[in-house]
């Protein structure tokens, strides 16, 4: 049996798949931003840590004082992650909602503090995150029943 949205079915049981509803798209977006946001955290990482002198204060000047290495370090490995679970939101994956829930909350609270920074470029990663958190939050179920 397939582990995809629309074979998803009870174990064992005859009846066909539950119907996807019209929110099925706010899923695939909320995917799609996913792996839109791991890649913009990776670059924010690779950019932390290859070339520092990007950004508009120093690393003293920033909410939490950290040197940008590992601010770099943080945003690469978020970054990997909201890929990975970008990648399981397509595949049906319920833990995938999950960790991209958590992600997108991480990096919300990642861009506000690093926002010192890059100010523009956090700001529209923030409205990236709500989206992401919204429509994995409040549409999951109307794809997939869990």
């Amino acid at each position: 049996m397939s582990n995809s949205y629309a074979s998803e079915r009870p174990t064992g049981a005859d009846a066909p798949a539950p119907p996807a509803t019209g929110w099925a798209g706010v899923l695939v977006f909320a995917g799609i931003m996913l792996l839109s946001l791991g890649v913009f955290q990776a670059t924010e990482g690779a950019v932390a840590l290859l070339h520092e002198q990007a950004y508009v204060v120093t690393s003293e000047g920033l909410l939490v004082e950290l040197d940008y290495a590992v601010w770099g370090w943080v945003h690469l490995i978020l970054g990997l992650l909201a890929l990975a679970a970008g990648t399981g939101v397509f595949l049906g994956w319920l833990w995938a909602r999950i960790i991209g829930i958590l992600i997108a909350f991480a990096g919300a609270l990642l861009h506000f503090v690093f926002l010192a920074a890059s100010p523009v470029w956090c700001t529209i990663l923030l409205g990236m995150d709500v989206l992401i958190i919204f429509a994995l939050a409040a549409h999951g179920r109307d794809v997939r029943s869990s």
